[in-house]
């Protein structure tokens, strides 16, 4: 490998559709390292190389490509740009130290292009914009990049080349800070961004500003350094101009990389304080995973400080376990060179790490920095998910957990409440993707269904309750009466014990209990789990040779299901606090919809060219509200929710829920 001043890595993030995979291929072609250039159609493109890609003819993981270009060694990461999949972006944002944002010169700036501008704002990387497809029917460059400045800033996103002709006619990009040779027709718009430009590399220095300011020109070396430190800090946007499929405005880009990309040495180390340096221990972070047919399980690793060598005890910080690292690789999509060390820079795949999965952080120091991860996004589709045939539920687990390894976004987890196995995601074609591999890869179906809502029940007043329980059966019988009252408390569940004069002994009153604790757990009203109930029991008899625990448990169980009857006994669901993104031609039907979910719309703001919806909507009308978003907005929005608290059901509603519940029980 290279030394880090030679090496450069950058994740290549958008919007679905924006060309993403065919600029990889140009700048793969352009290098050198494949022969010709594959498309879409062909289904043979480097870092689309998964059936599941190619069936879809888009991207659904992270690839990997590599290659060597003008004594650069260069990495970089293609990224899915569908919503669902943007969990994969956000692991290649977090090993990247540059990310290069491609936007649709036809329909501007979208949904995927706003997530990745923040995730890369946030991970506090430079960030870059090639505006793709000018040559296409309808392609504006001018338009697109007034959407870009109106949502980032005219100071923030200057055009660093310009492209000369439109559609058909596009032929060429300038240089706007250093192109001498600039034709008439883009002269007044290349003028304008030079200014930009000037303005922005002189506020780099004080005493650049200062001789700016006097009327002084700046030396080219000049300009070149308080641009590329301008870009590195995050104050300006150098943009782009071309066509991935011509291969127009490529070389440009690549000469960029090389002169204005950040190396490995200036890593954004953030709050975690790491010095880059090419000597001392290995650190490195995995990022991705991928299950490799003939290699099995793969850890993408980007080297951060140190040397990494095959063959090595290394240190997984994150888990404390030990690992050995094998063999290493480089990747260019799916295809393997084994390599010897990797050093700062490098991204390369370790293959059969036992426990060592996506945001570990490993070092061949015992004692390195735990780096902060990757924090995947929340799920927002939830199916209870089981298997076709019985005894088949344990072959459902282990194949959805190994596929999952490569899949950060969808987890699989057991609900404690309502005991199913729920399968969670970003959307139903992520979902549909993971059980389509079930059945290919490990021969099991599955099936998935809409799951419960784990309700609560409590009561809103006061209530008294009593049972008999008598059973005689020829020999020793059952025998225990008793009398509770409940009462609604706010602080959560109390019990007491408030008989006197021995109508009851005191060895019973924990039997008592254990059976309001049964029904604590499984309500009378739907069978969901009881909360903030004070329950008080005050009198009762036994008989001195049929009583026992068993007898008091049932009668405690049933004392308090008939107090509770009486003390006003309500449903509760729970309610998620929701933000939902999207272009602001589809605000009024978003807020029309909410409302036809018991929705409340707490407010609005406008974010990344996008307006982000407020509201709180009860989990329970949400089930397959990625879908139906999608649906209204033709793919541009997208949500995210987190649970707040507990709300009582609706009257009318709630009648619906218990006569469901019945129906079931009577059919059981």
């Amino acid at each position: 490998m290279g030394k880090a001043a030679d090496t450069r890595n950058f994740v290549i993030a958008g919007h679905t559709g924006s060309g993403k995979t065919l600029l990889c291929e140009q700048i793969l072609f352009k290098a050198g390292a494949i022969p010709r250039i594959g498309s879409i159609e062909g289904k043979n493109t480097v870092s689309d190389f998964m059936n599941d890609e190619q069936e879809r003819g888009s991207s659904i993981y992270s690839a990997l490509c590599s290659c060597t270009y003008d004594g650069l060694s260069l990495y970089f990461v293609d990224t899915p740009g569908y919503s669902e999949f943007f969990g994969q972006s956000l692991g290649a944002i977090r090993a990247c130290d540059a990310a290069l944002v491609v936007i649709d010169a036809i329909d501007g700036p979208q949904i995927g292009t706003a997530r990745a501008w923040k995730a890369a704002h946030e991970r506090g990387i430079a960030r870059f914009a090639f505006v793709n497809r000018i040559d296409r029917e309808r392609a504006d460059f001018e338009a697109t990049l007034e959407q870009m400045r109106n949502n980032h800033g005219r100071n923030v996103i200057i055009p660093l080349y310009w492209p000369v002709g439109k559609e058909d006619k596009f032929e060429k990009v300038v240089n706007v800070l250093f192109d001498k040779d600039v034709p008439a027709e883009v002269a007044d718009q290349v003028a304008e961004c030079r200014q930009l430009w000037m303005d922005a590399i002189a506020e780099t220095d004080d005493d650049l500003m200062m001789r700016f300011l006097d009327g002084g020109e700046l030396t080219e070396e000049e300009i070149k350094t308080g641009l590329r430190k301008s870009i590195i800090s995050g104050k300006t946007i150098p943009v782009f101009a071309g066509s991935a499929v011509k291969g127009i405005g490529v070389p440009e880009l690549l000469k960029a990389v090389k002169e204005l990309f950040p190396t490995p040495m200036e890593y954004a180390a953030g709050e975690t304080g790491v010095t880059v340096s090419e000597t001392g221990p290995a650190l490195g972070e995995v990022f991705m995973s991928l299950n490799d047919a003939f290699t099995g399980q793969l850890a993408f690793v980007r080297c951060i400080s140190g040397k990494f060598t095959g063959d090595v005890d290394i240190f997984n910080r994150t888990t404390g376990a030990k690992e050995r690292f094998g063999s290493m690789f480089m990747m260019n999509g799916k295809n393997q060179t084994s390599i010897s060390e990797a050093t700062p820079g490098t991204i390369f795949a370790v293959a059969k790490l036992k426990d060592t999965h996506i945001g570990d952080t490993v070092s061949s120091d015992a004692n390195a920095p735990v780096l902060p991860g990757i924090v995947p996004p929340k799920p927002v589709m939830f199916y209870a998910v089981s298997a076709m045939k019985s005894g088949e539920d344990e072959k459902i687990v282990t194949g959805i957990n190994k596929i999952i390894e490569s899949m950060p976004s969808v987890s699989l987890e057991r609900n404690a409440e309502t005991h199913e196995l729920l399968l969670c995601g970003m959307g139903d074609q992520q979902l549909a993707i993971v059980t389509r591999r079930l059945k290919e890869q490990f021969k099991v179906e599955a099936v998935l269904s809409t799951p419960k809502v784990a309700y609560r029940e409590t009561i809103t007043g006061a209530g008294e309750g009593h049972y008999r329980h008598k059973k005689q059966t020829g020999g020793a019988g059952q025998f225990a009466e008793v009398y509770m009252r409940v009462a609604s408390s706010p602080d959560g569940y109390k019990y007491t014990n408030d008989v006197v004069g021995g109508a009851i002994p005191k060895n019973f009153i924990p039997a008592i209990e254990k059976g309001v604790m049964d029904m604590l757990e499984e309500g009378p009203l739907v069978g969901c789990k009881v909360e903030n109930v004070a329950v008080s029991v005050y009198d009762g008899k036994y008989h001195p040779v049929d009583s026992n625990e068993m007898a008091f448990r049932i009668a405690g169980r049933m004392a308090f299901k008939d107090a509770m009857s009486h003390a006003g006994p309500v449903i509760q669901e729970p309610i998620m606090a929701v933000n939902i993104h999207v272009p602001s031609a589809y605000t009024g039907d978003i807020n029309g919809d909410l409302n036809h979910r018991r929705g409340r719309i707490l407010g609005m703001e406008s974010e990344e060219g996008l307006e982000t919806i407020k509201a709180e909507v009860p989990m329970a009308e949400l089930h397959k509200y990625a879908t139906e978003l999608r649906s209204m907005t033709q793919g541009r929005g997208t949500f995210d929710m987190e649970f707040v608290r507990y709300e009582q059901v609706p009257a009318n509603v709630a009648q619906e829920i218990i006569a469901k519940h019945q129906a079931e029980k009577a059919e059981e």
